[in-house]
């Protein structure tokens, strides 16, 4: 644990977090955390389940006094996006997170930190461990695998909890309570493509610096997509001199917002160096039209010295249509709330795409608060896939949550929130996914929101936790259940 890290702490919450962050745990590598979970649970003689899917439910007894209040589920996941920059080595299967705190936020070296949402399993670490907490019967469950798809919570037996009471911790505004989020889903196209072979001069074209971000929260931002921008950029080039595509990459996850792509590119009739500026001008042009929203995005074009080469690339049929595929898929913003001002209701996020030998294989997030526009966007980009001969497949599909007028729980913590900032917190939908929906159908009549401290730049390198913050939402908990919960 940082030095200045165990300063700031209280009731060892920095601790717990500190802990969590050292063991790797990226979606789908969960056994090692949950060990952990596990063993936390027994060395404090918890009872505890740990089910088929590593998921974790602990259950701590109601302290004398609180019996008759009625039990509270409190809930994250500890899974984390795993996304670094391009210079980092950091291997998410093998190293835990560098912490680094400037004392005001903390953030790690060159990966996301993973305070999505390992801040929220701090939590309920520090509740199950604070022996001197008076509170209701606790329910704490963390889940595995939330970012790519909610299959722990989709596993979770419901029969594990007696709880109609619900606070997930999985946000990041201290102000604002969530109380509805978008439901989703992932769509995965694969395009089988032919090769040929050819000779010429090649050259590689690169974005970095892009700002990225999660690819709900942040989709109504005016990030720009890294995969499209370069597709953007062949498109643009391949009208002005002739080439031949031989590779394409970009993105690392589905629901976070590409930040980096690459493409190589082979030039049949070679490159004279009017070319090389009109290469080099078409990536000025457009990097000037972003600039304002994207200060720090390189694109560069740049020549691999020696001779000529002879490589297997996209054969031209094969080149069009990849480039119109990506050309014509929608992409962010497909429609805002008619009910809830500013919410956005209905987007899609492409994610990754890659050319592997001969098929591009490319991975959407879509999502919607409305079920009906989420299937349309679905049979949209099937429907597109399809046309050009390719394949797809959905996974992933999550139920969204939907507002409920009336909330015993929402007043409960707006009181406590009231009486500690003096100020009532807002209250929204989110257009992400929350595992709100999926316990909402598991547990008929579920009272849930949703909170968490300050965080930006969650699922980017970029992402920080604002300590202060953190520590203020830990102390509005203690107060909750003070108070008995729901009394």
């Amino acid at each position: 644990m940082l030095a200045e890290l165990e300063q700031m702490d209280y009731k060892n919450v920095l601790y717990y977090f500190s802990e969590l962050s050292a063991i790797p745990r990226g979606s789908g590598h969960t056994k090692e955390i949950a060990d952990y979970l596990e063993n936390f649970a027994k060395n404090r003689k918890l009872r505890y389940i740990r089910d088929a899917a590593d998921n974790i439910i602990v259950y701590k007894a109601a302290t004398p006094g609180y019996e008759e209040f009625p039990a509270l589920i409190l809930q994250g996941h500890m899974d984390m996006v795993c996304e670094k920059e391009s210079d980092s080595s950091h291997d998410f299967l093998k190293d835990g997170i560098r912490l680094l705190t400037d004392g005001e936020w903390l953030f790690a070296d060159k990966t996301t930190l993973g305070g999505d949402d390992g801040i929220g399993a701090a939590y309920c670490m520090a509740l199950l461990a604070d022996d001197t907490l008076r509170h209701p019967a606790l329910e704490i469950v963390l889940t595995t695998d939330e970012e790519t798809g909610m299959d722990g919570a989709k596993a979770l037996d419901a029969s594990a909890f007696s709880g109609k009471y619900m606070i997930n911790l999985d946000s990041e505004e201290e102000n604002v309570v969530l109380c509805g989020c978008a439901g989703g889903m992932r769509l995965t196209g694969k395009l089988p493509l032919k090769r040929t072979l050819a000779a010429g001069k090649t050259a590689a074209v690169t974005i970095r610096g892009l700002t990225g971000g999660h690819s709900g929260t942040e989709i109504d931002k005016n990030r720009t997509n890294a995969v499209l921008f370069l597709a953007r950029y062949l498109f643009m080039l391949k009208e002005r001199i002739p080439f031949l595509l031989a590779d394409f990459s970009g993105g690392q996850k589905d629901n976070a917002i590409p930040r980096e792509a690459d493409a190589l590119l082979l030039f049949p009739e070679g490159l004279s160096d009017a070319d090389i500026k009109t290469a080099e001008a078409a990536a000025e042009e457009l990097s000037e039209e972003i600039r304002a929203a994207e200060p720090d995005m390189e694109i560069c074009f740049s020549v691999r010295e020696g001779t000529e080469e002879e490589m297997p690339v996209l054969h031209p049929v094969s080149f069009e249509k990849f480039l119109f595929l990506l050309m014509q898929a929608p992409n962010g913003v497909q429609g805002k709330s008619a009910e809830i001002q500013g919410l956005t209701e209905s987007s899609l996020n492409l994610g990754i795409c890659h050319i592997k030998g001969q098929e591009a294989e490319i991975h959407w997030s879509l999502r919607s608060s409305k079920r009906s526009y989420l299937s349309f966007l679905k049979e949209k980009l099937a429907y597109l896939v399809d046309f050009l001969g390719g394949e797809w497949e959905v996974s992933g599909e999550y139920p969204a949550w939907e507002y409920k007028a009336e909330s015993k729980l929402r007043k409960v913590y707006s009181d406590a929130y009231s009486e500690i900032f003096g100020k009532s917190p807002e209250f929204a939908a989110v257009h992400a996914g929350l595992e709100c929906g999926i316990f909402g159908e598991k547990i008929p009549g579920l009272d849930m929101i949703s909170v968490g401290p300050d965080m930006e730049n969650i699922h980017t390198p970029a992402e920080r936790l604002n300590i202060a913050s953190a520590l203020r939402i830990y102390r509005l908990l203690e107060k909750i259940l003070a108070g008995g919960g729901i009394s």
